[in-house]
């Protein structure tokens, strides 16, 4: 059994009896591993009676329990990533997830539901439901306060499954995986690197557009001011937005035929599958009043668009498209303005640019925050 911890021993609780077997992790037909942490001192062996208690259960859920476990107001979870809503690991996994097996791990102590880790499989090596071309950042969704010992009971696991590498990305510097994993990992004997791959842009949302321009520099302070007069001097401007699911469904197109005249690169990546992927995302979010989809408008016809999701306060960017016939007005950059504009009067505490260090993020007021992937040696 490659275990690399001396002070776990795992045993199997057999479903008929209190006896308790010394063994290897065992897979019961429910699909649950039992886990009792015990400490192997001399001292603690004579106490391994009262440390039946710290059992612990590993299940592999589905894309459809994962909801459930989503929409429970009765566990500690914490759900702050936006990539990791089971709404959008599913829409992922059904359009991108050819040749991998999914691997979706919850964790228990006893009754109550400590951690989740959405990961796929494949030959010896296991990475986070996802990729980075189309999801910003990832994490694992786990109670705060148990990190340490979920991710010492899920190395554990992949031991077992004889996974030998873990490799996680892209997250954040305040994610679960990148600040609590590598110690915990190291400590079990495994090999951890973490290496700066890209960078997202935040923005701190004040509480009116005023501020916010008072917060810009006085050249982009001027910038912004200026283009706006210049486009609503050039005809009836409307920004407005989408959040119904119908209404979405019926204008995403637009959006799409917007993001393909754009630019050559952006024409490439709209290849037939990723507008499959997007019109599943923007079902899934739509359905659930998180995206926000906006449009805008020169003497009604639409110059620009902005699909963004709201989500705890944040509204992220995630991709924008322009008629390129109207870039002398900056609709593409106007069109992001008005969607920080909206975000401060909705209420949002922050605007997050995500993924990619364009100029225009810096403009408008952006900071940087490094994403990081982690490769784990087991």
């Amino acid at each position: 059994m490659r275990w690399h911890d001396e002070n776990w021993s795992l045993k199997l609780i057999t479903p008929h009896s209190r006896i308790k077997y010394e063994t290897g992790l065992t897979y019961s037909p429910r699909g649950e591993y039992k886990l009792i942490k015990i400490m192997m001192g001399q001292a603690e062996a004579k106490r391994q009676a009262s440390t039946v208690n710290a059992e612990y259960t590993i299940t592999l859920e589905t894309f459809e329990t994962l909801v459930a476990h989503w929409r429970a107001t009765s566990n500690s979870l914490r759900w702050s990533c936006l990539f990791t809503l089971p709404p959008w690991l599913k829409a992922w996994w059904n359009v991108f997830s050819s040749g991998w097996e999914h691997h979706i791990c919850t964790v228990r102590h006893h009754d109550k539901l400590i951690g989740i880790a959405p990961l796929m499989l494949r030959d010896k090596e296991a990475r986070f439901v996802g990729n980075a071309d189309v999801c910003d950042f990832l994490d694992c969704i786990i109670t705060p306060g148990e990190e340490k010992v979920f991710f010492r009971i899920l190395i554990n696991h992949l031991r077992q499954q004889h996974i030998s590498q873990l490799v996680l990305e892209y997250v954040r510097p305040d994610s679960t995986v990148f600040t609590q994993l590598p110690a915990v990992a190291e400590s079990m004997g495994c090999t951890v690197i973490c290496t700066p791959e890209d960078v997202v842009l935040e923005l701190q949302l004040p509480a009116t557009w005023d501020e916010y321009l008072l917060h810009l520099n006085a050249k982009e302070r001027h910038e912004i001011r200026r283009k706006l007069r210049r486009l609503e001097e050039t005809g009836k401007i409307r920004y407005r937005t989408l959040v119904e699911q119908g209404a979405v469904e019926l204008e995403l197109t637009t959006f799409l035929d917007l993001f393909r005249m754009n630019r050559s690169d952006k024409a490439s990546f709209m290849t037939g599958q990723m507008e499959m992927f997007f019109h599943a995302i923007a079902g899934a979010l739509s359905a659930e009043h998180i995206l926000k989809l906006g449009f805008l408008d020169l003497d009604s016809q639409t110059v620009a668009a902005v699909m963004c999701f709201d989500y705890n306060s944040i509204r992220y960017l995630y991709n924008n498209a322009y008629d390129s016939q109207f870039s002398a007005l900056s609709v593409g950059l106007l069109s992001k303005v008005y969607s920080i504009q909206d975000s401060i009067h909705q209420g949002m505490a922050k605007y997050d640019f995500l993924k990619g260090a364009e100029e225009y993020k810096h403009r408008l007021g952006g900071k940087a925050l490094s994403l990081y992937s982690v490769r784990v040696n087991l």
